[in-house]
């Protein structure tokens, strides 16, 4: 009887601890969003010119937060009202706003990536050519992602049943307030080419970046300043931040992926897996404002 008890125990501890953190990951993670967003449009609002990745980062800024906020704001009912916040409606709402802005930050977060590799190709002629005309995409490629992952989840709706029974609440129920079904084998192959495309973009532009910098660093003799550091160009510390925000990401989709396959694979749909995948879904959102905002390159600092 102890045992079973310190085992309840720990487990009431566990989904606490997971509760606390997400609820965290939602705050903290929107203000840095909402901080992000008003901070790449900040040039239009002062009459300077709008950079390319300022046009990217609105884009991501947007989409994280709907990731952060379409379930985060039913959670945070949830977790303080003991009813269901939700409607059946509601239900396939969040869940489709949910995947639309984690399919358009994946995205977003590629077509950031390729940008800052094409900006740090060598001035070749046919790569000149290439360079200019990539800036006059980026809106177009941005608002692409959008309707892309507004098409490419238009089946989530469907699969979502509503909300599940909150009585007899137990360790086993399938997820926090929503109920859905397994989607057919041809969307989620659909799915998961569509993303494994876009990590392999992601990826690709990262090691042409890391191959550019290094060439880059044999090459260039860098200012020294009167603190005796080494100035860095703003090309290169963009470029250093991207190949975070890159690793960052596909370390968190990793995670969260093994977790999720796990889940359906074995039907093993219990409420501290659910929630797990729930924290490394909000993980990136969480991060990737506050690591932009604190390597800004318009910020004066050095390389580090």
């Amino acid at each position: 009887l102890s045992m079973s008890f310190h085992k309840n125990t720990l487990r009431t501890r566990s989904l606490a601890a997971l509760e606390t953190t997400y609820l965290i990951q939602i705050g903290v993670g929107s203000l840095g969003n909402v901080i992000l967003f008003f901070h790449s449009i900040s040039p239009i609002l002062l009459g300077h010119n709008w950079r390319p990745t300022d046009v990217i980062l609105t884009h991501m800024a947007v989409a994280d937060l709907l990731v952060l906020l379409s379930p985060g704001i039913p959670y945070t009912v949830a977790a303080f009202v003991s009813r269901n916040p939700l409607s059946s409606l509601g239900c396939k709402f969040v869940y489709y706003i949910q995947r639309v802005g984690r399919g358009t930050t994946l995205c977003s977060t590629c077509v950031l990536s390729t940008y800052q590799a094409f900006t740090l190709t060598p001035r070749r002629a046919e790569w000149v050519m290439l360079r200019g005309r990539a800036p006059k995409v980026i809106g177009p490629s941005c608002c692409t992602c959008w309707m892309f992952s507004f098409l490419m989840y238009i089946i989530v709706p469907l699969k979502i049943t509503g909300p599940q029974n909150m009585h007899n609440y137990t360790d086993s129920q399938g997820n926090w307030f929503c109920s859905s079904s397994f989607p057919k084998a041809g969307f989620v192959y659909l799915w998961s080419i569509s993303d494994a495309t876009f990590i392999t973009l992601m990826v690709w532009s990262s090691g042409s970046m890391v191959l550019l910098l290094h060439r880059h660093h044999q090459r260039v003799q860098y200012i020294h300043t009167r603190t005796g550091h080494h100035k860095c160009p703003p090309e290169t510390r963009a470029a250093r931040t991207i190949l975070m925000l890159v690793v960052t990401f596909v370390i968190f989709y990793v995670l969260n992926s093994t977790f999720a396959f796990y889940a359906t694979a074995l039907f093993d749909f219990r409420l501290w897996l659910i929630q797990t995948c729930d924290v490394l879904v909000s993980c990136f959102p969480t991060i990737s404002p506050f690591l932009l905002l604190l390597r800004d390159p318009r910020t004066p600092r050095f390389c580090s």
